[in-house]
């Protein structure tokens, strides 16, 4: 059972606020928007916001909301949540399960679905919001709320280039958190770290259509996309060491219309995760390498046409901040929910954005969202070594939903509990 006996720093009164607070996230569950797209979101937050009397600008780096909330002398803490949803076609069956589509950045029909929780992080960062505002007597300083759009594809340096590190005070600490499939009540953190850095590409492959039934007047392209989705998963297999971190994901393969038109092109959208720099600039030559050849190799009319879309930092944690914010953690919810893990993860974030453009240290954690009963064991070490049960979804699933109950409470303490090292005298 998780800690309950010390009440963290600030958080008085939640209890009182968790209804409110359950509504709203199943509200946002329930209407979710894509990247940049987040303009319903926006105005639920920063009318939640201003009502819980914090000075707003909206429409920071496209549909960003960032809240002030100034409370005398003291450090400048920002804690970040983000707001864009997924192009997913949701499965949780919940009776507020989103129904909603939108039209994609390429002009597509797309269902819309809140699959990587960042509706659970909104909620939170709300709830921790209107606690700073109920509680001022408590602490002293100042706080920036940053509602970010579109982390899926980098929206925070959209904010950073729309004048935020100008028009924001600046922050002395960088705050954020996310819900993973881990059972409710584990939190996460390390120096150092966290996880990796994100590049997403779009290949081009050209080809020379023709009826199905001559091929060999051809140059089919859906037979050189398959030779690269196959060839690009012995990059990491073959070229990168045992010691070292890489992912290579083929995400779509795009071609043709008809099964018996060869059609003229093909498209890949490719997203690589590494560790390191050096790794990466490897990785990435592997991939153009491989591309160029098997286009070569199928006498490919045109070179191929490779385009970066984004480009997501590695996460570091800053070691002395992570030890405050640990300890911070551990005190409000108890040492052994609280834990160091031993490895980098492979997915990427654009929260350092914030912290690297401002020069300030920055802590990110993770906390569980899952039912504990679908667990076999819920400690880290067995979670390591025997990884995630079959029948547990993962973030970017259609099954993917946390439980809202104790997860908005959990969620909302650690982010007043973190903040109020450096906010309570």
């Amino acid at each position: 059972m998780i800690n309950t006996t010390n009440e963290p720093p600030l958080s008085t009164g939640l209890g009182d606020r968790l209804p409110e607070l359950l509504a709203i996230y199943e509200d946002l569950h329930a209407n979710p928007e894509l990247s940049f797209q987040e303009v319903r979101t926006a105005a639920v937050i920063s009318d939640h916001l201003k009502k819980n009397g914090w000075q707003v600008t909206d429409e920071v780096g496209g549909t960003g909301v960032v809240g002030v909330l100034s409370n005398g002398p003291g450090p400048v803490v920002l804690l970040r949540a983000d707001m864009d949803a997924l192009p997913v076609q949701e499965e949780t069956g919940l009776p507020y399960a989103s129904t909603a589509t939108a039209t994609d950045a390429e002009g597509n029909t797309v269902p819309v679905m809140h699959a990587c929780g960042h509706d659970m992080h909104m909620t939170c960062l709300l709830g921790a919001a209107a606690q700073l505002s109920a509680r001022h007597d408590e602490w002293s300083g100042t706080v920036v709320a940053v509602f970010q759009p579109a982390e899926e594809v980098g929206g925070a340096q959209g904010m950073i280039e729309d004048g935020f590190l100008d028009r924001f005070p600046r922050a002395d600490i960088c705050l954020a958190q996310h819900v993973q499939p881990a059972p409710v009540g584990l939190l996460g953190t390390r120096p150092g770290p966290i996880m990796l850095a994100s590049d997403s590409l779009r290949v081009q492959l050209f080809g020379r259509g023709g009826h199905g039934a001559t091929p060999e007047l051809t140059v089919d392209p859906v037979v050189l996309a398959a030779a690269v989705v196959l060839r690009l998963q012995t990059v990491v297999s073959r070229e990168i060491g045992t010691a070292q971190t890489a992912v290579v994901t083929v995400g779509a393969l795009r071609a043709g219309l008809k099964e018996n038109i060869i059609p003229d092109s093909a498209e890949l959208l490719i997203n690589i995760r590494t560790a390191t720099q050096n790794v990466r600039e490897k990785v990435l030559a592997a991939v153009e390498r491989i591309i160029r050849a098997e286009c070569l190799a199928s006498a490919a009319p045109r070179d191929p046409e490779i385009t970066h879309l984004y480009a997501f930092p590695a996460t570091i944690n800053d070691a002395e901040a992570t030890v405050a914010v640990h300890n911070s953690l551990a005190r409000a919810f108890g040492i052994n929910h609280v834990l160091t893990m031993p490895s980098v993860l492979s997915g990427s974030e654009d929260f350092s954005i914030f912290g690297t453009a401002l020069g300030a240290p920055s802590v990110f954690w993770l906390f569980g969202g899952t039912d504990p009963s679908e667990f076999a064991a819920t400690d880290l070490a067995a979670l390591l070594e025997n990884g995630l049960p079959e029948n547990v979804p993962v973030n970017h699933s259609p099954l993917y939903a946390p439980v809202p109950e104790p997860t908005i409470e959990i969620g909302t303490k650690a982010l007043l509990s973190a903040a109020a090292y450096w906010l309570c005298p």
